[in-house]
Parts: C-alpha cells; sequence; structure tokens
C-alpha cells in the first residue's frame, strides 16, 4: 500500500522500470526461441507486478484525489483489511497523522505509531475512536464462520497442549 508521495513516486519509478523489462523481453527474440518456456514465465511474473503495482498507484491516486464533499467507498474484504481501511480513510480525508490524534485525543506520534505497525499494536477501542473520528460506517457487512477451520485450530492447539505437557514433563524429570 502507497501511503505517502515519497513511495508514490518510488512506486511510479518502478512501473517505469518493470515496463522497460517487458519491452526488453518482447524484443528478446532469441531467448523466446531458446527458452520459450522460461521467457513465458519471466514475462508473466513481471506483468503480475507491474499490474500489482499499477493497482497501488491507481487506489493512491483516487484516495488523494477524491471530493472530500462526497463520501469515498473502500472495501474491506476481511477483517485483517481493517488496518490499511483506516489508513486508507486518513489519506482520503486529507487529515495528519498529528490531526487525527487531536482529533482522537492521543498523543501526537500514536497515529503514526498505529499506521506503521498496520494497527497491531492499537487496542479495539482506539480502532473504534479512529474510526469514528474518520467517519466511517460499516455498510452491507457479513460475517462467515468458518467451521472447519475452527475444528482444525482445535486440533492444532491440542497437539500444541501435549507437545508442552511432554516438554514440562522431560525439563522436571532433569
Amino acid at each position: 500500500m502507497i501511503k505517502n508521495e515519497s513511495e508514490y513516486k518510488y512506486s511510479q519509478e518502478w512501473a517505469e522500470k518493470f515496463k522497460r523489462s517487458i519491452s526488453a523481453m518482447g524484443q528478446d527474440e532469441e531467448w523466446k526461441r531458446n527458452d520459450l518456456s522460461r521467457w513465458e514465465s519471466n514475462l508473466s511474473v513481471l506483468l503480475y507486478h507491474l499490474e500489482e503495482l499499477e493497482k497501488e498507484i491507481a487506489e493512491y491516486e483516487r484516495l488523494i484525489n477524491c471530493d472530500c464533499s462526497q463520501p469515498i467507498e473502500i472495501e474491506v474484504k476481511k477483517f485483517s483489511e481493517l488496518a490499511e481501511a483506516l489508513i486508507k480513510a486518513r489519506m482520503a480525508a486529507k487529515i495528519s497523522h498529528e490531526e487525527l490524534a487531536e482529533i482522537v485525543g492521543f498523543d501526537s506520534g500514536r497515529i503514526k505509531q498505529c499506521e506503521d505497525k498496520r494497527y497491531e499494536c492499537a487496542s479495539f477501542g482506539e480502532m473504534l475512536e479512529i474510526s469514528a473520528a474518520l467517519g466511517i460506517e460499516f455498510r452491507n457487512t457479513a460475517i462467515w464462520v468458518n467451521f472447519e477451520e475452527i475444528e482444525t485450530g482445535k486440533k492444532i492447539a491440542k497437539r500444541w497442549r501435549k507437545r508442552r505437557e511432554k516438554m514440562k514433563m522431560a525439563s522436571t524429570r532433569s
């Protein structure tokens, strides 16, 4: 995710490098003739990375150029994407880290710290306060509970408990 002008310019430079590499590959008929499979594989990788980078560039441009008089939709497909959505919402609102910290009553560096760590250091309450300050509303939200995943998690936890018990027993014997 591109979060600032410096990253934006760097991403644009890399997109150009990818384009030049793709163009050079297209002209390398000898490589194409001698090892078509590898040539196609390398081209596919370059095209994939270019496409992903162009999506990020377009999203950054959409955020920084949005009309703040109209709501903007930021898609969140899973809970783990919430942190990125908070960052995008702040960028679209054209609010600095310091301004957002002042609005929610946090220390001036706290928002930057949270964003740098993808909100892993933030409490759920802090994330709710930030969401409210940014005017975030969830629409048509659904939560899917995957029972197979729960069962897999239970089995893994059971194995870990058994291992821990064995290690504990072995250490008490020594």
